[in-house]
């Protein structure tokens, strides 16, 4: 875990035993129980609830903000020196409210198809019938968004407080209200992580709609990646239209 103060190690989900120094997500107000299902988004609820601070934010323990750098091809031990740090977070706020990772483009397709090859379209065929109902003057830039061929990716984020808290009290009412309307009994363990994928939707589409002054900084991925399995699973999904099951690895 990164030494700076800045960052505060927090172990998500119903395990009995205590990661050692890590702060639980499962105390005070709390969505604990649905980390099957809505993934790090149970982590940044905590957050928004229980957490006092002028910048809150969320990054993974095998992917972080860098202080600039890419670090594509770097070793683990560089990407862990170069992790975001202070200094430069303060430096970022000074002229930004938000920090975003850089976008992940899809080139080929768009996030609406790259959606529908992965997981179940239907649940965000429900979720725009949420926003309609709910916020109707959020739509316009959901469609926009999901026939674009990039977005931000990972839930990953820093912002100041009041942005992290209003945009977690959207997403959280709206996913609620897709929770109720959809049925996941049998979903795959890696299709029942939904509410993570959606979210990672409906980022850009807080973002747009509220017009939030942002910028974007690579992320680092802190172990190796298994290009021949990413490109197999791509490749799959691709000519069959399916998830394959190289996904759920």
């Amino acid at each position: 875990m990164p030494v700076e103060k800045i960052y505060s190690p927090l172990q998500v989900g119903k395990a009995p035993e205590n990661f050692e120094g890590f702060l639980r997500d499962n105390t005070g107000d709390n969505i604990s129980q649905k980390n099957e299902n809505y993934c790090e988004l149970t982590a940044q609820y905590w957050g928004a609830k229980n957490r006092s601070a002028d910048v809150k934010g969320l990054v993974h323990y095998r992917r972080f903000f860098s202080n600039g750098r890419r670090n594509f091809f770097s070793s683990v031990d560089r990407k862990y020196s170069d992790i975001m740090t202070e200094a430069t977070l303060k430096r970022l706020l000074e002229k930004y409210d938000m920090i975003l990772p850089k976008k992940r483009n899809y080139y080929i397709e768009t996030s609406w198809s790259h959606y529908e090859h992965v997981h179940h379209i239907g649940d965000l065929e429900i979720t725009r019938q949420v926003l309609q109902e709910k916020y109707p003057d959020y739509v316009p830039y959901f469609d926009e968004m999901l026939q674009k061929k990039s977005a931000h990716m990972f839930n990953m984020f820093i912002a100041k407080a009041n942005i992290f808290d209003e945009y977690t009290e959207w997403l959280m009412n709206v996913l609620e209200e897709v929770e109720k309307r959809v049925d996941i009994t049998d979903y795959t363990p890696y299709e029942k992580r939904i509410f993570g994928f959606i979210s990672e939707v409906l980022l850009d589409v807080w973002v747009q709609r509220n017009q939030i002054n942002y910028v974007e900084v690579p992320v680092m991925f802190m172990g190796r990646q298994n290009w021949t399995r990413k490109i197999a699973a791509f490749l799959i999904r691709k000519l069959t239209g399916k998830p394959s099951k190289l996904d759920n690895i």
